[in-house]
This record gives structure tokens, C-alpha cells and sequence, in this order.
């Protein structure tokens, strides 16, 4: 190859290089009332957005295209064009929002009313809205990948509550731990994992069998579980640390120690790399997934909450 033939390549790979951006994080910060949105490649703040109403739950379109977060004082959802860093609708939302998904095709928003007993659909196009009556004090959410289903935690009732999407009617509601909080769905949608927060473990379910399979120990006040490498990492609020156990046997592996009053968690596309934000020292920080060391930490604004999944994917 030539000087100037290897020169161009070397040109084209680097302003590909340049052009490459690097997936983020959304991070409410319940107390500063905004939110930090996080560079992971470089573990570095690369933005921050005025939200209000005291802003906590999260939830990223699977396109990334828009992010929705919810504000309990404030009583309404944020929807945030995620390119371009704005609120380009805000919702009114009755009661307190608190958990929040979005359906596979992005076109329908499910909203926990915490404090009181509803989970509410919105339309995200119409905002037309269907209310369920799931129980007391909803708080997690989440929905099937194939989007049939949808699974929030009715916490103040120590229960599970399986919904049918497209009925948006209830097919079943299981007893799990006590106080579950954070729902979190497999990739394969076959199970269902509640952090629940007053018996410290969390609860198995087999979404196709409707039952409870099993029920691990981990730390004090756990709040929110990620799936990765065949594992899962739950955030503990009062130990302060992340637990891991065997997602296939239950088995524990390990107890990582993080920042002060951890909360929410996720794993990054890859399965490689798992984030935390750390409530009380207002951090996001990341751990690898195999060696379960700290690799990086992230400041954010004050009481970063990031109930939810606050990952976006940016191809």
C-alpha cells in the first residue's frame, strides 16, 4: 500500500473514530430537581437538563430516541428528545408518577401512581390515558420485551401484579418479599425479578407458569436488580453495597461495596459493565460485570434517584 493510499485510510478510520458516540446514562436527580446525562464512555458528565417537580422515575424509548421521566411533586411526565437534550412534552399525570416503562414500540407509556393504588397507560402520541386498579402503593414497572405483558409491583400489598397489555386488564397477581419496589424483566421475557425492600431478597417469577420459583438473600433495602453475564446485581440502599448471585442456580457470588445509599442499577448492551447511582454521594459508578471491580465513578446532581432504566443505547 502507498503513503497517501495508507494515510486516507488511516483519515477515514479516524473521523469514523470521531464520529462514534459513546452510550449514556439519564440520571434524575430528585433533589437539584434535574437530571445529569453521563458519557460512559468516558464516565464524565456531559450535560445537565432542568426537569422540576422533583424528578426520580426513568424509562428510555428502545430506540433511544426519547427519554420519560416522571416527577412526583410535580405531578406530570417529562418526555425528553434524548438527541437533542430538551423536554419536548410534559404530561400531567393525577397523583404522584412515580415507576415508569415504555412498550417495545414506543408507543404507549406506563406510569405507577404511588401513592395511589392505579397504574396508569398513556398514549404518547394522543395522550389518551386507561387506569387499572393494581393495589397499594405502586412503584416498579416494567413490560415484557414482546410487549404482551406488563408487570408492576403493588408494594404496600407484597405483591406482584401481571397485566395484560393489550386488555390492559389483570391476569394474575402473585405474593413475592416484603415491600417490593424495582421490577426488572429478562431479555427473554421469562422471568420477573422483585428487589423487595423490607425482607431483603429478591423474588423469581416464571411469567409463562405464574409463579413464584425462587426467593435470594442479599443486603439491607434492596432497591433495584440488573441482569448481565448470566447474573444479578442488586442495588442494597442500607448496606451500601450490590449483591451478586447465579441468575441460573441462585447461588451468591459476591458483595461489592459502593457509594452511599445505592438505588437504581443497569447493565450496559454488552453485559460487560454495570452502573449505580449512589443517592446520598451523588454518583453514578460503574463496576465490571466479570471481575466485579470499580472501574469508574460519574459525578451527577444532588440525590440522583434513576428509578427505572436509565441506559440509552446510542447507535
Amino acid at each position: 500500500m502507498s503513503f497517501r493510499a495508507g494515510a486516507g485510510a488511516l483519515l477515514l478510520m479516524l473521523l469514523a473514530g470521531a464520529g462514534a458516540r459513546a452510550d449514556e446514562a439519564f440520571v434524575p436527580n430528585q433533589s437539584s430537581d434535574d437530571l445529569t446525562i453521563v458519557d460512559l464512555g468516558a464516565m464524565t458528565p456531559s450535560a445537565t437538563m432542568p426537569i422540576g417537580g422533583k424528578p426520580a422515575g426513568i424509562a428510555v424509548s428502545r430506540d433511544g430516541a426519547t427519554v420519560y421521566v416522571t416527577s412526583p411533586e410535580g405531578h406530570f411526565v417529562s418526555a425528553i428528545d434524548a438527541k437533542a437534550r430538551r423536554v419536548v412534552k410534559r404530561i400531567g399525570v393525577p397523583g404522584t408518577p412515580m415507576g415508569v416503562a415504555v412498550s417495545p414500540d414506543g408507543r404507549r407509556v406506563y406510569v405507577a401512581d404511588m401513592y395511589g393504588r392505579d397504574l396508569l397507560e398513556i398514549d404518547v402520541d394522543s395522550e389518551a390515558t386507561r387506569r387499572v386498579e393494581i393495589g397499594a402503593m405502586p412503584s416498579g414497572v416494567a413490560a415484557t420485551p414482546d410487549g404482551r405483558l406488563v408487570i408492576a409491583a403493588a408494594r404496600d400489598d407484597n405483591a406482584l401484579v401481571i397485566l395484560d397489555a393489550a386488555s390492559f386488564a389483570r391476569v394474575a397477581t402473585l405474593d413475592v418479599g416484603k415491600h417490593p419496589y424495582g421490577v426488572t424483566i429478562d431479555a427473554q421475557g421469562g422471568r420477573a425479578y422483585t428487589a423487595n425492600v423490607e425482607s431483603d431478597d429478591v423474588s423469581i417469577v416464571d411469567l409463562a407458569e405464574r409463579k413464584l420459583v425462587a426467593t435470594v438473600r442479599v443486603g439491607s433495602h434492596p432497591y433495584g436488580v440488573a441482569l448481565a453475564r448470566g447474573r444479578a446485581f442488586v442495588a442494597n440502599q442500607y448496606a451500601e453495597t450490590v449483591s451478586v448471585f447465579d441468575a441460573a442456580t441462585f447461588a451468591p457470588l459476591a458483595t461489592i461495596k459502593v457509594g452511599e445509599y445505592p438505588e437504581s442499577v443497569a447493565a450496559s448492551r454488552d453485559g460487560e459493565t454495570i452502573y449505580v447511582t449512589n443517592w446520598f454521594s451523588n454518583e453514578l459508578w460503574s463496576i465490571d460485570a466479570e471481575t466485579f471491580k470499580i472501574l469508574g465513578k460519574a459525578a451527577t446532581g444532588d440525590g440522583p434517584r434513576a428509578f427505572g432504566a436509565f441506559i440509552r443505547v446510542v447507535d
